[in-house]
């Protein structure tokens, strides 16, 4: 048998109160409430708004013929801090069209468009009302030229090959160069970038002058190539010193500070005997003396020639005078 729970001793469950809604116009007490109307303000054209209105149309109007009017038609471009980049080149990466509006051109594109010549680092683009864009950039500096062939690059702090020197413009001569014969570099050309390594050295040993290793020459040539590595000669003295290869690793640029020491001590007082230079490392290097010339053999002094003998006169027959005959006397006539 099932006995069902009693109800006695509980209490009974609480029910959750409902709010009560009062709707809009009808007072909590069941009385209706009456409300003001509330007038809406005519949508009609006022002055105001017709003023504006007529500004917005003639400013419109105004955008509109300064868009096409010709007298804000570009007519020249004028460009400032450019040394080796050519003018033609930043005119090129401009790409204004004939007939251009000043009023239509995006500075902003007009700029990106000069960042991406290698040879430029910043650039500002503005217009000089009615007709005029003056451009300003700053270029890279060049800190050595890089020599490939007949070619020569320019090289800043980064390795970046940015620009080319030619007949033309500024001829670098104050620059450092080194002469690259290495077969690889034969790709190179405007945009590519110089190895960390080779560029550490190339500024190292670019930097030398001849009273840093003891030398008379009056100047210093650096090249590199696939045999020997880095190689300076002087000039006019005639003589080389191979510095090697470099390696990140095995055998780094730091060793040519102790190889400039080393060069120094070679060449110091026997410049002129000294014909070639192998540098190991910073502590070990040997030199190649020059060979002497052989003295020229003196020549033999000539036997002098013996005088000709006198030539003997030749007694020559004195004709001896014929004896006339002594005439006879006449027979004395008889008388």
């Amino acid at each position: 048998m099932i006995r069902r729970p009693s109800g006695r001793g509980t209490a009974p469950a609480s029910r959750p109160i409902r709010p009560i809604a009062v709707r809009a116009g009808r007072g909590p007490g069941g009385g209706f409430r009456r409300t003001t109307p509330v007038r809406r303000a005519s949508a009609g054209l006022t002055p105001v708004r017709a003023g504006a209105l007529l500004a917005l149309v003639a400013s419109i109007a105004a955008l509109y013929g300064v868009a096409t009017t010709e007298a804000f038609t570009v007519q020249r471009t004028t460009v400032e801090g450019a040394t080796w980049t050519p003018e033609q080149d930043i005119l090129t990466a401009l790409a204004l069209p004939a007939g251009q509006n000043a009023f239509a051109l995006r500075t902003a594109a007009l700029e990106a468009k000069l960042l991406g010549l290698p040879s430029v680092r910043t650039a500002a683009v503005t217009i000089a009302l009615p007709d005029e864009v003056r451009v300003a950039i700053t270029e890279r500096t060049p800190v050595m030229a890089w020599r490939v062939d007949d070619r020569r690059f320019l090289v800043d702090e980064s390795g970046l090959l940015f620009g080319e020197l030619g007949d033309a413009g500024p001829d670098g001569a104050t620059l450092p160069v080194v002469t690259d014969r290495r077969s690889a570099s034969a790709g190179l050309a405007v945009g590519s970038t110089l190895d960390p390594v080779t560029l550490d050295a190339a500024l190292r040993l670019g930097s030398l002058v001849p009273a840093d290793i003891g030398s008379s020459a009056t100047s210093l040539d650096l090249r590199v190539d696939d045999t020997e590595g880095f190689v300076v000669r002087g000039s006019p003295a005639d003589w080389t010193a191979v510095f090697g290869f470099y390696t990140p690793t095995l055998r780094t640029t730091e060793l040519i500070p102790g190889q400039v020491r080393l060069l120094r001590s070679l060449l110091l007082g026997r410049e002129d005997a000294v014909l070639r230079v192998i540098l190991a490392d910073d502590r070990s290097g040997t030199y190649v003396p020059r060979t002497a010339p052989k003295p020229s053999a003196t020549p033999k002094p000539h036997a002098t020639p013996k005088p000709a003998a006198t030539p003997r006169p030749k007694a020559s027959a004195t004709p001896r005078p014929k004896a006339s005959a002594t005439p006879r006397p006449s027979a004395t006539p008889r008388p």
